[in-house]
């Protein structure tokens, strides 16, 4: 039964089994190099996938800016950081096609709103714009034993805009015609006469005191949160002098409230003519308050570029000049080595005067 028939039988089968042996491997083979086609045209497709993700990614992070920015102002509204950083801003955001907008972070002389900027990330979306009592107040806390609250390491420098000798205002019914008179009355009165300022070590405190290292005399400082709300307390009498820009005392000038005794700068101011320094006065004494702009460190350097320049094309601006001429306020470019160079050497003199202030309840 199963002898040569039953061969016979499987010969005869064997071609159709050779056939389907072949069959199924050229299927096989087919399909290996179908399954081959398809992975390999999978990969390609992740692969597209993922480049265009990172493309995507490249693209956004070169796309700054595409949301608005936060320019922080560590003072009340109405100083001069706040009236120099509201037509900054306006300037910058017509280069830049993003609303800059102003945020007050007042206190402890600026300094609440410099560490929350420093705590943010270095991404472009917050810049700071600070006046030179971010170089003092990291002084002032080592004097008093205080751990830092920030260090300048915490900033990248974008650019210096302004740069003002201060001038020292009393109200226009005061009794002291000028720096000299004031003074012999506080070498008279040591601790009596008040003056407002800015904040502890901030910069107004820093140049009315210095003024008074010089002078041998002693007033009583009342700090409050902002350049214009130690205006506002010159003007309702609860202060008898302050410092400002002359940006800030100009209108009040204008408006016959206060006088001018004297200027810290190096050289009468063209606004004031008349003013003198303090150094014509008798008094060793000078004193710049200069506005800036700075972000988070590591700031990375193709929006540090951005920044930069549109902060110098800011500086150029029809509108931004304008509001810097009603100001009567300089306007004073630097960025880069020059500003780090500027800062360092300011953060050295001014370093003299809080350590010769000491420690301050």
């Amino acid at each position: 039964m199963y002898g040569p028939a039953t061969a016979g039988a499987v010969g005869m089968q064997r071609p159709k089994t050779a056939q389907c042996v072949r069959a199924f491997g050229t299927a096989r083979g087919a399909s290996i190099v179908s399954q081959r086609f398809v992975g390999a045209a999978m990969a390609a497709a992740i692969a597209t996938v993922l480049l265009g993700a990172g493309a995507a990614a490249a693209q956004s992070q070169g796309a700054w800016p595409s949301r608005p920015i936060t320019m922080v102002v560590p003072f009340a509204p109405g100083g001069i950081a706040d009236i120099t950083g509201r037509p900054l801003a306006q300037a910058m955001t017509r280069t830049l096609g993003q609303p800059i907008v102003i945020e007050n972070r007042p206190g402890a002389g600026g300094g609440v709103g410099m560490v929350h900027v420093a705590r943010q990330k270095p991404d472009g979306y917050t810049l700071l714009m600070a006046l030179s009592s971010i170089v003092t107040i990291p002084e002032a806390d080592r004097v008093n034993g205080r751990t830092p609250s920030y260090q300048m390491k915490d900033f990248t420098s974008v650019a210096l805009v302004s740069a003002d000798p201060t001038v020292l205002i009393v109200r226009a019914d005061s009794p002291w015609k000028s720096v000299a008179d004031l003074m012999k009355d506080a070498r008279s009165r040591p601790g009596k006469i008040t003056y407002s300022s800015s904040g502890i070590y901030g910069t107004l405190h820093v140049a009315v005191e210095m003024l008074a290292q010089s002078a041998g005399a002693q007033m009583l400082h009342v700090p409050f949160g902002g350049g214009g709300p130690a205006m506002s307390a010159l003007l309702g009498g609860q202060v008898e002098v302050t410092a400002q820009a002359p940006g800030v005392a100009s209108p009040h000038v204008k408006a016959g409230k206060v006088r001018l005794l004297g200027s810290w700068g190096n050289q009468r101011l063209k606004a004031f003519p008349d003013l003198p320094t303090m150094r014509e006065a008798g008094f060793d004494a000078e004193f710049y308050i200069w506005s800036g702009v700075f972000a988070p460190a590591g700031l990375p350097a193709d929006v540090l570029a951005r920044v930069r320049t549109s902060v110098r094309d800011a500086v150029a601006d029809p509108g931004f000049i304008k509001a810097m001429v009603t100001m009567e306020t300089p306007i004073m470019h630097l960025q880069g080595a020059e500003f780090d160079d500027f800062l360092q050497r300011d953060a050295r003199r001014l370093a003299d005067v809080i350590r010769r202030m000491g420690k301050l309840e």
